[in-house]
């Protein structure tokens, strides 16, 4: 079924929540839902459950979609969706990365947070989703968000034979599977985007793909073999989101972004079998792409360690998602404390780089000497292992440390095989 009438969908929305539901949502707006749920409603004309419904979504919506919580009149979906759907942040992001041109579809649609934005700059929108009562609820919430535009009800598969050429898809595969667990491989998420490749490639200029951050963004790049950009997105260093520009016009090489929150760093990485010239305006090349082999790593020296000042570098989330440690060591002359701590040292501060920074109070062995000196006073502290044989709570445990405070202490293993803890504090 393909639906485009809007008026269809706000006379089925309005079915929804009647005035005395809503009422009220408007009394309870702020009022904690569980207490709620156990209370009831007095009037048998309020759909309780309805409103516990919309009362939740506009609570989360005020953490994660500010301005559409603004808006009097939003209708929410179920809790699910709610959780799933993007928040403003990453979704204005994308809007950011899709561009201009005529026309767009968003062929999953689902609550519509980011077809609202990704659409802003093309002047054809349509929104396709395959549950009717998603449909009205976006349908609803577009109308009251001054978003013009066309709804269609109908599956992913079924809705991409029928349209003509147009300049961008996009598509959030559903990331469960039939019995509600998570799916994290592309072919395993609902619509699978392998099987549809070809019908995109041929139906669009471009494709965006939102995927899982828990996929291996190279074997996505090698699956989907039209892909030109690959955008890593973090908020508050926690990787969020895998987004994957495809396009049959292919550049000379692919343009890896590793963004968290206002900050970015980019990576041109070279197609394989090719050499390509390295374009300092547009970042610097991933040599680590496409093959498993290791970089030679240059690593500090003895003297170098006890160099005062010394400095500590944890790289972003992003950055430590997208695994180029050679680019970032090259590029901020930092050297990595060993091939897998994905720590970086130097006796500058580097006021730019991706990621926090520290400085260095003392670094000690586990010799049982090393460490009463180096913890002297010390009663608690963060700590965090990297390639270590302890975890946070064993070493902790083992250093007699509460958690928190001014002090860091990164747990890692050197170049040499020794263990080393780096007692630190955060600059910034």
């Amino acid at each position: 079924m393909i639906i485009k009438n809007l008026k269809y969908f706000s006379y089925f929305c309005s079915m929804l929540i009647n005035e005395k539901t809503w009422d009220f949502i408007r009394q309870h707006a702020d009022d904690d839902v569980r207490k709620l749920a156990l209370q009831g409603a007095k009037d048998a004309d309020v759909d309780l459950q309805m409103a516990l419904q919309q009362i939740a979504g506009r609570q989360t919506a005020h953490r994660k979609l500010p301005s559409w919580a603004a808006v009097e009149g939003i209708v929410y979906p179920p809790h699910l969706n709610m959780e799933q759907c993007s928040s403003e942040q990453t979704a204005r992001y994308k809007g950011k990365i899709a561009g201009e041109g005529e026309s767009m579809v968003d062929l999953t649609g689902g609550f519509g947070v980011d077809f609202y934005w990704i659409s802003q700059g093309f002047h054809q929108r349509t929104y396709v989703e395959q549950y009717e009562q998603l449909c009205a609820i976006s349908s609803q919430n577009f109308q009251l968000l001054g978003l013009a535009c066309s709804v269609c009800c109908c599956d992913t598969a079924t809705y991409l034979s029928t349209i003509p050429h147009v300049d961008l898809i996009y598509m959030d595969p559903a990331r469960r599977n039939e019995h509600g667990g998570r799916a994290y491989g592309i072919e395993d998420c609902s619509p699978n985007v392998l099987e549809l490749l070809p019908l995109l490639m041929e139906k669009a200029n471009r494709v965006m793909l939102k995927l899982s951050p828990m996929l291996d963004w190279r074997k996505a790049v090698e699956d989907l073999k039209y892909v030109f950009e690959v955008h890593i997105v973090s908020v508050d260093n926690e990787c969020k989101e895998l987004l994957l520009l495809l396009s049959k016009e292919q550049s000379h090489g692919l343009r890896l972004v590793c963004v968290n929150g206002a900050s970015s760093f980019t990576f041109i990485l070279p197609p394989k079998g090719r050499s390509v010239a390295r374009i300092p305006s547009q970042g610097i090349f991933c040599s680590q792409f496409g093959n498993n082999i290791f970089p030679v790593w240059e690593y500090l020296t003895s003297s170098e360690l006890t160099a005062s000042p010394l400095y500590l570098y944890e790289p972003n989330a992003s950055i430590m998602k997208a695994g180029c440690f050679e680019e970032v060591g090259n590029r901020y002359a930092v050297k990595q404390v060993a091939i897998n701590s994905h720590l970086f040292l130097s006796s500058d501060e580097i006021g730019d780089f991706p990621g926090r920074c520290f400085q260095i109070s003392s670094i000690s062995s586990m010799n049982k000497q090393d460490l009463r000196a180096a913890l002297k006073g010390l009663e608690r502290a963060n700590i965090s292992v990297r390639n270590f044989p302890l975890s946070v709570e064993q070493l902790r445990k083992k250093l007699k440390l509460k958690d928190g405070g001014d002090v860091y202490i990164f747990a890692t293993t050197m170049a040499d095989g020794g263990h080393r803890l780096f007692i630190c504090r955060k600059i910034g």
